[in-house]
């Protein structure tokens, strides 16, 4: 029997989930989260062999959840299953540890063969999820980003500090427009679309030293 967690931020959609897979002879539904942290403390509690992943919800996303569940608890395979089918989406939920990828319009049929495999360790994808990575693969890589400047990483170790623009720029004696022109650039240089993103590849790369250090 595999023993499956759904999460969603939505109520319909994880009703909806779990009365279709409590019919199913070879599969169990042992808990419901409305988030990522809500999944990580039942991960903890209900021994999933299987975790179906909605990837945008409040508190902590699908992608953060993903991740601390494959770290903490290896042996569970997280299936991602949202509306999503953007390369950034795809990429960060893969690079958390994601065991697949699936779109909510995936047929019944697909999605029951899409979590037995995940549960026998194998990799699933949707095949439009298939089709952009291997587009991804298949294009040459682009010049290698610009580092970033002193600058920019001063205030991208503000950030970390958690300033806002404002405090970050009466600190360092610049408008804050010109914070947001650095903080623009990092993103760029980082290939992320957000602060706590940035500060996490950077520290990451060993741009920025680790907390604590």
């Amino acid at each position: 029997m595999i023993r499956v967690l759904v999460v969603d931020d939505h109520p319909v959609v994880r009703s909806g989930l779990s009365g279709m897979l409590s019919v199913t002879e070879d599969i169990t539904v042992v808990g419901e989260a409305g988030d990522g942290s809500e999944a990580l403390a039942l991960v903890e509690s209900a021994k999933p062999d299987v975790v179906l992943m909605d990837l945008r919800m409040p508190r902590m996303d699908g992608v953060a959840a993903t991740g601390a569940i494959v770290s903490s608890h290896p042996s569970t395979r997280v299936l991602v299953l949202t509306t999503y089918d953007t390369d950034t989406d795809i990429l960060h939920a893969v690079e958390a540890g994601a065991a697949g990828y699936l779109l909510k319009d995936t047929p019944h049929a697909e999605l029951l063969n899409g979590i037995r495999a995940a549960a026998r360790g194998e990799t699933v994808l949707a095949p439009p999820v298939a089709a952009r990575l291997m587009s991804r693969l298949r294009t040459p890589a682009a010049p290698a980003a610009a580092q970033p400047s002193p600058r920019e990483l001063e205030v991208l170790a503000a950030v970390a500090r958690g300033l806002s623009n404002a405090e970050i720029g009466r600190e360092l004696f610049i408008g804050e427009a010109t914070v947001k022109t650095h903080l623009q650039r990092l993103f760029a240089k980082l290939d992320v679309d957000d602060r706590t993103r940035a500060v996490t590849v950077a520290i990451e790369r060993g741009l920025l030293p680790s907390p604590g250090r």
